[in-house]
């Protein structure tokens, strides 16, 4: 059955691709991050290197590209390993988007990278912040659309350990912090 809905989203995945305004970081296929330019429409926050992030500043927005890691993590029973893999892909991308994000052309605007995930553990060690989702009703929104993802991911997880064990977050990392951890 898992195989199959693989193979399913395997195939609508370039049909969700287009109907949405992400774009790939790079055209050789090696990063893991698809993004957008997005509008910030949370609560203010201060970031820990100073950086205040405010309604309306403009931030690039990653979604991982789950469908590559899914398949990619299909016969990988180790929870371990497979966040070795996806902490690997994160850390080997995060050039490239710093590399995308300083040429853009509203580069001076952009104040920072957004993210929402329910892999929390390693993400400081990356140099991202995370920042709970407060919005109730949001965040209600955020755990079922990332539930296909919690079921998949895992061997022989109840639908109930999933609920209750991942909660959704906020990543954040300032444009500067960015460039001062993975600029090459």
């Amino acid at each position: 059955m898992r195989g199959f809905i693989f193979s399913f989203w395997q195939k609508i995945d370039p049909i969700y691709y287009s109907c949405t305004r992400l774009k790939y970081v790079s055209d050789k296929g090696d990063n893991i991050f698809r993004i957008r330019l997005t509008k910030y429409k949370g609560r203010n926050i201060v970031l820990s290197d100073g950086t205040r992030i405010n309604k309306n500043d403009t931030l690039v927005k990653i979604h991982l590209h789950n469908v590559r890691l899914l398949m990619e993590m299909k016969e990988i029973k180790s929870e371990l390993r497979k966040a070795k893999i996806i902490y690997r892909h994160v850390h080997n991308s995060l050039p490239g988007l710093e590399f995308y994000i300083r040429h853009h052309f509203s580069a001076h605007n952009v104040k920072g990278i957004i993210g929402i995930t329910l892999l929390n553990k390693g993400c400081e060690r990356l140099g991202f912040e995370i920042i709970e989702i407060i919005n109730p009703v949001y965040k209600l929104y955020k755990t079922l659309s990332f539930l296909p993802i919690g079921v998949l991911s895992h061997e022989s997880v109840k639908l109930n350990d999933v609920l209750k064990k991942q909660r959704p977050n906020y990543l954040f990392m300032s444009t500067a912090k960015l460039s001062k951890l993975y600029r090459v």
